[in-house]
């Protein structure tokens, strides 16, 4: 389990704990590699391969007024110099103030059999590693989508990149955790030979023996046709379908505001009038469910708690409590927040900390029939917006959780179930949770990347949707 340097990341959680003096420590060493190829004009331009190591130590200095935390993170810590990061905690630590997140650390029973079982590697296993040739069969698929790109006149741009990151977690208590997190994407710009149409399409990937990028290019190719013809649209609300990868990055957008604290604080969307939170009620007439599970097929994530630090609805005192399947919104109605301990015991709801993935589906219709794909939703369409993607998201009320943003690479016209030309660009001003209220259909969930955050955010299947009066509330001139 040695690794290159002579000294494995689970090496470094045993001699930090091992140093430690302090009344409980938390340990988390992370390897992480990286795999990437990157093109433009048709033309492969670089290739790469990365490694990097963190260590963070968190010191818990249990005082008689209260538990005080000294959290400190380093980059390539070297052996000689694991004490020296765990004295820096300790010293940090005895001159915080105490922590209103104050909990006893998970025991070493908690979380069950992760890390032991044959799922997944051992902790004493060494620890994952990409290489450059986790992209060797896509590249050659690659290589193939640019000479052909070439000779039908369109230009590619793009990358691909691999990450591989095996977490180690350690703590005073005796639990030992590890996950090996592979996360990999794929986004691939397509631009007519004047450079005046462009379109773009993303994937998210494991391992990238699931990416069609032939397949990938073909939409882009379908995109460009449409884009000859220009059609100009004013500012309006408008019928809009929206594609999976929209779907999620605005859905995230509602996921990451959702906290318990915040809400019982009466500062969000989902803080009740009066006092406490909308938990219970309903927020679209639509069966719809956004859940995450750390199990999800194509989507796993770390099934316990890894955190570096507080927040007001993350705690370091949670490192190592199990995750398990939840519904945020179940059947149309709000179900759960993403809370600490500590959060949601201000909240009185019960705990249900943030897990890194997201999916939104829908009850089957009623007549039996599978939900549709979104070239199914356009042929029923009469009259509509078709997005590609967005961009450049901000909040600019939370209390009704209003973002603004950009459409980008892509905004169509449907006319009489067909795409008849492609319109201007526009800023939205419009609420996920509104938008929710004002489906009018909801397609079949797929896999897909966010655009906007898939540097932060890339597990999530979305299905898409059919949304009334989507607030374009000016036309814009980027590209």
């Amino acid at each position: 389990m040695t690794a290159a340097n002579g000294f494995s990341p689970q090496e470094a959680v045993e001699r930090a704990l091992a140093v430690s003096r302090s009344d409980d420590c938390v340990v988390i060493a992370e390897e992480t590699s990286s795999a990437n190829l990157r093109w433009a004009g048709n033309t492969l331009t670089t290739n790469g391969v990365s490694r990097s190591r963190q260590l963070t130590v968190i010191a818990i200095d249990r005082r008689a007024e209260g538990a005080s935390v000294g959290i400190i993170s380093r980059a390539g810590v070297r052996p000689g110099q694991i004490e020296e990061v765990v004295r820096e905690a300790e010293h940090a630590a005895a001159e915080a103030t105490p922590a209103e997140d104050a909990e006893p650390l998970a025991g070493p029973g908690t979380n069950g059999p992760f890390g032991i079982n044959s799922e997944e590697p051992r902790w004493d296993s060494p620890p994952g590693r990409t290489e450059i040739g986790v992209l060797r069969g896509f590249a050659a698929a690659l290589g193939e989508t640019l000479r052909e790109a070439q000779a039908e006149d369109r230009k590619l741009y793009g990358f691909a990149e691999h990450d591989l990151v095996s977490t180690f977690l350690g703590t005073s208590g005796g639990l030992r955790l590890r996950f090996d997190q592979p996360t990999g994407r794929v986004e691939l710009n397509a631009k007519s030979a004047d450079l005046t149409r462009s379109a773009w399409a993303g994937a998210a990937t494991r391992d990238f023996t699931d990416v069609d990028i032939a397949g990938l290019d073909a939409g882009l190719s379908e995109r460009l046709d449409w884009a000859k013809r220009s059609i100009s649209l004013p500012a309006g609300r408008y019928e809009t379908l929206l594609p999976p990868t929209a779907v999620s990055d605005l859905m995230i957008y509602l996921y990451w505001s959702a906290g318990a604290k915040d809400a019982a604080d009466g500062r969000t969307v989902f803080s009740k009038a009066g006092g406490g939170t909308r938990v219970g009620e309903q927020l679209s007439t639509h069966p719809v469910t956004l859940s995450s599970d750390p199990q999800a097929a194509g989507l796993r994530c770390p099934p316990f708690v890894i955190a570096h630090a507080s927040g007001p609805d993350s705690s370091v005192f949670d490192n190592g409590l199990p995750l398990r399947s939840t519904a945020w919104i179940a059947d149309g109605s709000l179900a759960a927040l993403h809370s600490s301990r500590h959060s949601a015991a201000l909240a009185g709801l019960p705990v249900t900390p943030a897990i890194d993935n997201l999916v939104l589906t829908t009850a089957a219709p009623a007549s039996g029939a599978g939900a549709p794909s979104l070239e199914g939703m356009i042929t029923s369409t009469g009259r509509a917006l078709l997005l590609t993607c967005l961009w450049y998201i901000r909040e600019v009320d939370p209390q009704v959780l209003l973002l603004t943003g950009l459409t980008r690479d892509g905004v169509y016209l449907v006319e009489g179930g067909e795409v008849v030309g492609a319109v201007n660009n526009f800023r939205f001003n419009e609420s996920p949770v509104g938008m929710l209220g004002r489906l009018l259909e909801v397609g079949g969930t797929v896999p897909t990347l966010p655009r906007e955050w898939g540097d932060y955010f890339n597990r999530a299947a979305m299905p898409p949707l059919r949304v009334e009066g989507f607030n374009m509330s000016s036309v814009s001139q980027a590209s």
